[in-house]
């Protein structure tokens, strides 16, 4: 039940990461660049949190 509720969190906190990173006033390639790092630092979490690493 806990790696329900840890993968839940993290999708959770993906979704957050990616709407802020949409609300920054920056360029459009920035934003780009950022939503990437979110993508990738939120799937490394997702493995993580399911033991893969």
């Amino acid at each position: 039940m806990s790696i329900i509720i840890s993968i839940l969190i993290t999708v959770l906190g993906i979704a957050l990461m990616l709407y802020l990173v949409q609300k920054l006033p920056i360029d459009s390639t920035m934003k780009q660049m950022a939503q990437i790092v979110v993508v990738v630092v939120g799937i490394v979490s997702l493995l993580s949190s399911l033991d893969v690493f």
